[in-house]
């Protein structure tokens, strides 16, 4: 399985990279060491002197132009990151699921970068991330079905199955899943992304049973 950037994204958002980590893991709750550093990252956030100040960081700031530059409504559709920064600012902390996809979101705080998380016991095939197109959707975990047109989103030859905006139901991580890929995605360039990368599999690690954990870098 390889995963790859589509060209005519490339142009439209030249410093796209993607950070990739594949492992095996077992998907069980969260232990609570796990969830003592989720609270430590909330707490520093809370703590800062404007915790808003975060939704400007350049990382956010990047996946916004490029969703602007695709043809997408930044304010309407955000990033993930930024979805999960807004929550924790307004006091509600950070989503408990299970360990594979507390890390996930732990390090996506961290970074101010969406990640995808798939399943791949249910993917087919390579991934491209490409732009969405007219007529595109699919049932975002715990959503509607998501209009994809003019969003970034991975593809895989069923077709499109996950967004740095939400992920389809059909590649979800749940309790049988034990192969995963998760992709950090940068719209500001490769720089900072084997830093993320490598603590993404640290966390696997620590917190999943993770083995066989194969990092990458693209774009």
């Amino acid at each position: 399985m390889r995963v790859t950037i589509d060209e005519a994204l490339k142009q439209k958002c030249p410093r796209t990279a993607l950070g990739c980590v594949t492992a095996q893991v077992k998907v069980e709750e969260a232990p609570a060491e796990l969830l003592a550093e989720m609270q430590s990252r909330i707490a520093e956030i809370l703590k800062l002197p404007d915790p808003r100040a975060v939704l400007e960081s350049p990382a956010i700031a990047a996946t916004r132009a490029a969703y602007k530059a695709l043809g997408k409504d930044p304010a309407r559709y955000r990033g993930s990151a930024e979805a999960l920064l807004r929550r924790v600012i307004a006091g509600k902390g950070l989503p408990r699921i299970n360990a594979v996809v507390d890390v996930l979101n732990l390090v996506s705080v961290e970074s101010r970068l969406p990640i995808g998380l798939y399943d791949l016991a249910h993917t087919s095939g390579d991934i491209t991330f490409r732009g969405g197109r007219a007529g595109e959707t699919f049932k975002g975990i715990g959503k509607y079905d998501l209009n994809l047109e003019g969003l970034p989103v991975f593809c895989d030859e069923l077709g499109p199955h996950g967004s740095p905006t939400s992920d389809s139901e059909r590649t979800m991580v749940t309790a049988e899943t034990n192969h995963v890929v998760a992709v950090i995605i940068s719209f500001g360039g490769s720089d900072g992304l084997e830093r993320w990368t490598g603590r993404l599999g640290t966390l696997f690690h620590g917190y999943a049973a993770a083995s066989d954990v194969t990092q990458q870098i693209v774009g």
